[in-house]
C-alpha cells in the first residue's frame, strides 16, 4: 500500500467527521503470505538470495541464531491441551530472544501480587533499539499527545519518518491462555523473519509484545488475579499491582493500536467492528481505525469464514457482546486516556488448541501488518485526536453519542450541554480527593489548585442540582477540560456517562467523584481562575505540636481510614469523637515514617496544643467468613482480604460455618465478622450455629453483612428486622450511582455527608429497619436521583441501602450493595471502616462460649420479618439475564429461548415483554454458555432488541 505525501501541516479536522459505520467498501488490504504455525524449522537460512535492499522474497526466511519458540521449548505451540506454556517458560524464552537478536529488547512491566515478573519484550528494527533512539521515539510520540508542544510541522515530520507503536498483550484473564502463547510468535516472526514483509513491520513500528497481564491467574488457571480480581475491570482504578505497572508503561511507550486476546465459550473467534454501545468520548479515527483493522483480521483469519448458518464452528463474528462503554477494559482505555485502536480479540476455549494459537496469531499479525501498512496516516491521525481534544475542551463540547451496528439507533443522545472545568472541592473527605487528583495525575491529566477563590455564575452541582454564583473556595482542585486529555476527563469525571443504547457488558456508571462521594461541580463559563498546577500530592503535617499536645484528622474518606488502621497496626495510640469523626493522635507518637504515610495518602495533619479526646481506637480482630467453600480468590471474598488485608494491613482469621456451628475460638475470638456476599441464604448455618451467632454479637461483636449473603444470613439468624423485597418484573438498575439520606447518628455513618451517594449493582432491595438505624435510606421525595441506566427504579424509594441494627452489647451492619466492589467504591471502604471500629452498643461482660450457646431468643418482630421474605426473590445471581423486546415478539422470542433453557421468568408491561433468566454463577457474556448465541439467533429472527443486561 503507498501513502501519498503528508502536507508541511496537519489541519484541524471538522468535529465528528469520519462515520462510525464501516461502510460496505471494505478497506482492501494486500497481505503478504502468513507464515504458518508451527512454521519452518527452527534456525533455517534463507533459501533465496536477499534482495538489494537486505530483505528476502522467502516468507519462511529466518535468521539462524534466533531460537523459535518450539526449538526453545521442546515442544510445538498450542500442542496438547495440558502442554500450554508456563509462566517460566514465556520469562526463559524472550530472555533466549533478547540475547540472540538485536531486533529485540525485553524488560519487567512489574510484579504480580504473588511476586512473579511481568516480562516485555520490545522487537523492532536495530537501529530502533539503539541507545537512546528508542526513547527518542517513545518522546515523539508523548509529544504528539500534546499538540501544545510542537508545531504542525514538526508534527508531520514524525508522522512521515517515525515509527508508530503497537502492543500486543494476552492472558489477562489467567486461564485465558491462547493470545500469550500466540505472542511468543509473533515476537518470534519479528525478531528472526528475513522476509520484507517483516523488514516492513519493523522498519514502521515499535511492537512491545506482553504474552501475560496475570501471571498468578495463569499458573492457576484462573480468571482472575490471586485477589479475585478481574483485572479486565481494574483499568480506570488500577488497584492491582499488575494494572498498574502495565498503565506506567503504557505512558512510557503509548501504542496508537492495542490488542487484548482473550479466550470466550464455544468455538467461534470475535474481533471488532465491536457491539454498541461505545462510549461517546472515543474519537472517531480510533474508532474508524479499529473497524479497518477488523477488515484485515478477515483477510488474514485463514482457513475459516464469517459465521452462518451452515458454518457455525471456527468462524468469525463481529458486531456482537463485545462493546466499547465501561472505562475498565483492556481496549476502551487504551482508546479513551492513549488515543490506540483497543481492540478486544476473543477464541472460543472449546476448539482445539493448536487452532487456538493459530488464529490468535493470525488476527496479531495481520493486526500488526494493518498498523505497519498504515503507519503514516496513523501518526498524522493521532496528532489530530489530541488536537481536536484540545478544540474540543475549549470549546467545551462533549462528543455526541453514535452507534456502531448497522441495525441499532441511538436511544438516549448526549444531552446538550457545555463542559469547560471540574472542580473537586476541598471541604470535606479531603484525602480521597486528593487520592482522585493523584489518579488523574497519574493518565497525564493536569490539575491545578485554587489559590483564591472562584465565582462560578452557573454551576452544575453532582447529584442533579445547580446553582448560580456559586463559589469555590481557596485549596479546591480545578481540572480545565482544555487540555489534551479532554476525553478521559469526561470518561471517568463525568456525572453521567449518557449510555447511547442499552445493551451492558458490564456497568452502566463510574463516575470517580460519585464513587467517592466527593462534592464536585462542573461548568461550561469560561473562566481564569487564579491557581497553581499540582506537582506532587498534598498532605501530611502541617506545623509542629509541642509534646504534650497532639494532631487530628478526620476519619472521613478512604484514604483516612487506611491510615487509621496502619497507625493501629504501628501500635499508635488513636482516639476519635464520636461526634465528629476527628480522630487524635499523641504529638510524641507521631514519627517522619507516620507522617510520610500521612502525605502518600493525602491526609492533613493538623497540629493541637491539647491533648487526645474521645474514645479510644482498637485494631479489630476480623474473621473472614468462609461459608461452606467459598473461594478465596474470586468476587466479595477477595475484594475482602485485598481491602483489609492488604490496604489496611488488618490481619485477617478464617471463619468457616463449622465453626459458628460448634462455637469454636476460631469464630468466638473474633471482635467483628465479615460475610461476603454469596449466594448461600443461610450461610449453611444450623439453628445452634444461629444461636451462637446472635450469642456472639450480644456479648460485643460486630456482624458485618455484604450485599445478599451478608444480609440474608443475618435474617436467617435473627439479627434483623429488615425484609428482602421483590423486585419489579421490569426492574433494572445496573451499576448505577443513586442519592441517599445519611443517618450520621449511627457510628458507621460517622463523617459522612448529610446527603450521600451510593453504587447500586442490581443488589437486594430492604424494608427499613424497625430495631436498628437506617445509616442509608433512599429518598422518597423529589431529591430521588439517579445516573446511568435504570428502569422502575423508583421501587427503592423509602428503602435502606445500610442498616445499623443492636443486639446486646454488639451489633449488626448490614448492606444491601458491596461497599467493596472492585476496591474502586471508596465512599463504600469509608462505611467499612466506621463499621470496623464502631464502639460497643452498650457495656457488656465478655461471655463464655457456654453463655453463648445459650442464646435470647429472637426478637418477635425480627422472627416475623424474617419469616416474610419473599424466597422466590432470593437468588443467588450477581445479575440475571434480562432480553427485552416488543411484547408483539415476545411469543417469537420466547421460543428461541426455549432452545437454550426452559428456566425462564416472562412479564409485560407498557408494551414491553421481559423474559429473565437466572445467572446463579454470575457468568459474565463471554462466560456465559449460550447468551452470545441466543442474543444472535434473536436477531438473526428480525426481532428488535430493546435491551440486554447480563
Amino acid at each position: 500500500m503507498t501513502v501519498s505525501k503528508l502536507p508541511p501541516t496537519i489541519p484541524l479536522k471538522p468535529a465528528r467527521t469520519i462515520s462510525r459505520r464501516l461502510g460496505g467498501a471494505a478497506v482492501a488490504l494486500l497481505l503478504a503470505p502468513l507464515p504458518l504455525l508451527p512454521g519452518a524449522p527452527a534456525g533455517a537460512q534463507p533459501s533465496k538470495p536477499p534482495t538489494p535492499a537486505g530483505c528476502s522474497q522467502d516468507p519462511t526466511a529466518r535468521l539462524a541464531g534466533v531460537p523459535s519458540p518450539e526449538s526453545h521449548l521442546g515442544f510445538p505451540l498450542g500442542v496438547g491441551q495440558e502442554r500450554v506454556v508456563t509462566d517460566d517458560e514465556i520469562r526463559s524464552y524472550l530472555g533466549a530472544v533478547d540475547a540472540a537478536s538485536d531486533r529485540v529488547v525485553t524488560g519487567n512491566v512489574g510484579d504480580s501480587v504473588l511476586g512473579q515478573s511481568m516480562p516485555y519484550a520490545i522487537v523492532s528494527d536495530a537501529d530502533h533499539l539503539r541507545r537512546g533512539e528508542l526513547e527518542k521515539i517513545a518522546e515523539n510520540i508523548r509529544d504528539l499527545r500534546d499538540p501544545r508542544t510542537m508545531s504542525d510541522r514538526k508534527a508531520a515530520e514524525i508522522a512521515a519518518k517515525g515509527p508508530a507503536i503497537v502492543w500486543v498483550t494476552g492472558n489477562v484473564h489467567g486461564g485465558e491462555k491462547s493470545g500469550g502463547d500466540a505472542a511468543l510468535k509473533t515476537l518470534y516472526e519479528l525478531a528472526a523473519g528475513l522476509s520484507c514483509e517483516v523488514r516492513e513491520r519493523n522498519d514502521n513500528l515499535v511492537t512491545i509484545i506482553m504474552p501475560t497481564q496475570n501471571p498468578d491467574g495463569r499458573d492457576a488457571s484462573r480468571r482472575q488475579n490471586e485477589y479475585g480480581f478481574d483485572l479486565n475491570r481494574d483499568w480506570f482504578a488500577r488497584t492491582q499491582p499488575e494494572t498498574d505497572a502495565k498503565i506506567e508503561l503504557l505512558r512510557k511507550y503509548p501504542g496508537q493500536v492495542f490488542v487484548d486476546a482473550h479466550e470466550m465459550g464455544g468455538r467461534e473467534y470475535f474481533f471488532p467492528p465491536n457491539a454498541d454501545p461505545i462510549h461517546h468520548e472515543i474519537s472517531d479515527e480510533v474508532v474508524d481505525w479499529i473497524n479497518r483493522i477488523g477488515e484485515a483480521n478477515k483477510a488474514g483469519f485463514g482457513y475459516n469464514g464469517a459465521c452462518t448458518e451452515t458454518v457455525t464452528t471456527e468462524c468469525y463474528f463481529n458486531y456482537d457482546t463485545y462493546d466499547m462503554f465501561f472505562m475498565g477494559y483492556g481496549d476502551t482505555v487504551p482508546a479513551t486516556g492513549f488515543g490506540a485502536a483497543g481492540m478486544t480479540f476473543e477464541k472460543g476455549s472449546s476448539s482445539a488448541v493448536p487452532d487456538r494459537v493459530q488464529q490468535q496469531f493470525n488476527t496479531q499479525w495481520a493486526t500488526v501488518g494493518w498498523a505497519s501498512e498504515n503507519r503514516r496516516e496513523i501518526l498524522s491521525s493521532y496528532y489530530r485526536i489530541w488536537k481536536d481534544a484540545l478544540a474540543e475542551g475549549r470549546a467545551g463540547t462533549l462528543q455526541p453519542n453514535e452507534v456502531v451496528q448497522p441495525t441499532n439507533e441511538v436511544q438516549f443522545p448526549v444531552p446538550e450541554q457545555t463542559v469547560r472545568s471540574y472542580f473537586l472541592l476541598p471541604n470535606r473527605q479531603l484525602g480521597d480527593v486528593r487520592q482522585l487528583v493523584e489518579r488523574l495525575r497519574r493518565m497525564d491529566v493536569e490539575v491545578y489548585k485554587l489559590t483564591k477563590p472562584v465565582k462560578v455564575p452557573n454551576a452544575k452541582i453532582f447529584g442533579g442540582r445547580s446553582a448560580r454564583n456559586h463559589t469555590v473556595p481557596a485549596g479546591a482542585y480545578w481540572i480545565p477540560m482544555e487540555q489534551p486529555q479532554k476525553h478521559w476527563i469526561q470518561a471517568v469525571m463525568g456525572e453521567d456517562p449518557y449510555v447511547p443504547f442499552p445493551y451492558f457488558y458490564d456497568v452502566s456508571s463510574w463516575s470517580n467523584p460519585l464513587l467517592m462521594g466527593v462534592e464536585t461541580i462542573y461548568t461550561g463559563d469560561k473562566l481564569s481562575p487564579k491557581a497553581e498546577r499540582v506537582r506532587e500530592i498534598d498532605g501530611g503535617r502541617e506545623a509542629g505540636a509541642p509534646r504534650h499536645g497532639s494532631y487530628a484528622y478526620p476519619l472521613d474518606s478512604a484514604a483516612a481510614a487506611e491510615l487509621t488502621f496502619k497507625l493501629l497496626g504501628a501500635g499508635v495510640e488513636l482516639h476519635r469523637d464520636q461526634r465528629t469523626g476527628v480522630v487524635t493522635l499523641p504529638a510524641t507518637a507521631l514519627t517522619g515514617a507516620h507522617e510520610r504515610l500521612a502525605r502518600s495518602l493525602g491526609v492533613t495533619l493538623t497540629a493541637s496544643r491539647h491533648p487526645v479526646t474521645g474514645t479510644a481506637l482498637t485494631r479489630p480482630d476480623v474473621g473472614l467468613y468462609a461459608g461452606t467453600g467459598i473461594s478465596t480468590t474470586s468476587g466479595s471474598h477477595g475484594e475482602a482480604r485485598y481491602v483489609l488485608g492488604n490496604q489496611w494491613g488488618l490481619d485477617l482469621k478464617p471463619v468457616s460455618t463449622a465453626d459458628i456451628n460448634d462455637n469454636t475460638a476460631a469464630f468466638t475470638g473474633r471482635t467483628v465478622l465479615l460475610v461476603p456476599d454469596g449466594s448461600n441464604a443461610t450461610g449453611g448455618l444450623t439453628a445452634a450455629g444461629q444461636a451462637n451467632l446472635r450469642a456472639w454479637v450480644a456479648a460485643g461483636g460486630t456482624y458485618v453483612g455484604l450485599r445478599n449473603q451478608g444480609t440474608r444470613m443475618a435474617r436467617a439468624a435473627g439479627l434483623t428486622s429488615t425484609v428482602e423485597l421483590p423486585k419489579p418484573t421490569d426492574y433494572t438498575v445496573i451499576g448505577s450511582h443513586l442519592r441517599v439520606d445519611v443517618d450520621r447518628s449511627s457510628p458507621v455513618g460517622l463523617g459522612r455527608p448529610a446527603e450521600d451517594f451510593e453504587f447500586n449493582n442490581n443488589d437486594s432491595i430492604l424494608s427499613a429497619s424497625t430495631t436498628g438505624k437506617n445509616v442509608l435510606t433512599y429518598p422518597t421525595d423529589g431529591r430521588f436521583w439517579l445516573n446511568g441506566f435504570t428502569e422502575h427504579a423508583d421501587a427503592l424509594k423509602g428503602t435502606v441501602a445500610l442498616v445499623d441494627e443492636p443486639t446486646g452489647a454488639g451489633r449488626a451492619v448490614l448492606f444491601a450493595f458491596n461497599p467493596l466492589f472492585r476496591a474502586y467504591n471508596e465512599s463504600g471502604l469509608h462505611l467499612v471502616a466506621n463499621a470496623l471500629l464502631a464502639p460497643r452498643t452498650a457495656p457488656a461482660a465478655a461471655a463464655s462460649p457456654s453463655a453463648r450457646s445459650a442464646a435470647p431468643a429472637v426478637p418477635s418482630e425480627r422472627a416475623s420479618a424474617a419469616a416474610s421474605a419473599a424466597p422466590e426473590n432470593l437468588g443467588g445471581e450477581w445479575r440475571p439475564i434480562s432480553i427485552r423486546v416488543a411484547a408483539a415478539d415476545l411469543d417469537r422470542t420466547r421460543a428461541i429461548v426455549a432452545r437454550h433453557t426452559g428456566d425462564v421468568q416472562v412479564g409485560t408491561a407498557n408494551g414491553t415483554a421481559y423474559l429473565t433468566i437466572p445467572n446463579p454463577a454470575g457468568l459474565s457474556s463471554d462466560e456465559h454458555p449460550f447468551l452470545r448465541e441466543l442474543v444472535r439467533e434473536i436477531r438473526a429472527a428480525g426481532i428488535p432488541l430493546r435491551s440486554v443486561v447480563g
